[in-house]
């Protein structure tokens, strides 16, 4: 037969329950910070691996462009310090060849060396003519070295060719007096001619030798594969 519990046991049991449900409720908070924790630790890591790719791409982008300015930085340095070298380099053939036209009127100075370059314009301009017979244009002032100069081509060109070449030097129309030497050669009539003026000789030079003048004054190009 069952006893009705007494207001001590009702409160004993209620003291038991209360103490039963207290523990449960502290296991469960207990389980609810433990998984509350691993999702805090999880959700950490993942945002920092999401912030650390997000700043190393970053960083990436940001280190090719400055690899990109530096190296037009660098072009750019480079081209203008090029530029200003060839620039020089210019500059300097041009003092070299304007210098060389300041000496054409000197060497008429010298009849023995003016006469026997007269007389290799001369014998140049026979065997390009190849004629029968040749009109010589000349400064009034160098009729008579060029008549000798003349002489001098005749023979060379007869014993290379074999033949005879009559040579005139026209005086109606002579080079103008401030020019600095040579002979313009013409044939047939006037329709074909050879400028061998000392002037027009420094052109061709300039255009001809400046390959070679440039070696000798700068040296051989390292950046040139292919030579003629």
């Amino acid at each position: 037969m069952a006893h009705a519990l007494s207001d001590d046991q009702v409160a004993g049991e209620l003291k038991k329950m209360v103490a039963f449900i207290k523990q449960e409720a502290l296991e469960k908070a207990r389980e609810i910070e433990i998984k509350a924790d691993e999702e805090f630790a999880i959700e950490k890591s993942r945002l920092v691996r999401a912030e650390t790719a997000a700043i190393d791409t970053q960083y990436e982008r940001k280190y090719k462009q400055a690899s990109l300015a530096q190296q037009i930085a660098r072009s750019t340095v480079a081209n203008k310090t090029r530029i200003k070298v060839l620039s020089a380099r210019q500059t300097l053939l041009d003092d070299i060849f304007e210098e060389a036209r300041g000496k054409l009127k000197y060497i008429s100075d010298d009849e023995g060396r003016y006469e026997e370059v007269l007389a290799n314009l001369v014998l140049e301009g026979l065997f390009l003519m190849n004629e029968q017979s040749v009109e010589l244009r000349c400064r009034s002032c160098d009729n008579d070295i060029v008549g000798r100069a003349v002489e001098k081509a005749k023979e060379g060109f007869k014993g290379k060719m074999g033949g005879d070449v009559a040579v005139t030097i026209d005086h109606d129309w002579p080079l103008p007096e401030e020019s600095h030497g040579g002979v313009w050669i013409i044939a047939g009539n006037g329709k074909i001619s050879i400028d061998n003026t000392l002037e027009q000789r420094l052109k061709l030079l300039e255009t001809e030798a400046l390959p070679s003048i440039r070696t000798t004054v700068f040296g051989p190009n390292p950046n040139r594969r292919f030579y003629d």
